[in-house]
């Protein structure tokens, strides 16, 4: 690398640049697959029938088999994550007002957007904030499937190179 070479390292963003009502729209989508959904159900020990038994599950109302919800609840979080908290966050605090209005399928595209709905600097601890991001999930034909809110302990911005964390 020459002295003319800027390096730049991929991070989320701090406290101090989370706007109030800001829609962030994280892309690439991510096509749910049936490996996805058996391996995700049978690591967490989740044997729901209407996950694995596509028998059982053609006789249901849906028809098919249904993804995992924990899969596209933990899908939505981690597509937030390179946008918004890599680097940034301290402790992920709660999640909370969590719904799955429509079901995910096997071959569905879920797209993740996150909307920062409040913040405050923490009170006992300095250098960083409460954030609240409303995350929602909706397939390719743009109905949702998914909402949870979360609340996040973030980074304030550092004042000098040393406090980066």
């Amino acid at each position: 690398m020459t002295e003319e070479t800027r390096a730049i390292i991929q991070r989320g963003l701090y406290y101090d640049e989370l706007e109030l009502g800001a829609r962030y729209l994280h892309r690439p989508g991510r096509t749910a697959t049936e490996a996805d959904n058996v391996l995700f159900s049978s690591l967490t020990m989740n044997t729901q029938a209407l996950h694995l038994d596509a028998a059982f599950s053609e006789s249901q109302p849906f028809g098919q088999r249904l993804m995992n919800s924990m899969w596209t609840l933990a899908t939505m979080v981690g597509a937030s994550v390179s946008q918004i908290t890599q680097g940034t966050l301290v402790a992920q605090l709660g999640l909370s007002d969590i719904s799955f209005p429509a079901p995910l399928f096997h071959g569905d595209t879920l797209y993740t957007e996150t909307e920062v709905v409040d913040k405050r600097l923490s009170a006992s601890r300095p250098g960083q904030g409460i954030v609240t991001l409303r995350h929602t999930g909706r397939n390719q034909r743009d109905e949702i499937v998914a909402v949870a809110t979360r609340t996040a302990l973030m980074w304030c911005a550092p004042s000098t190179p040393e406090r980066t964390p």
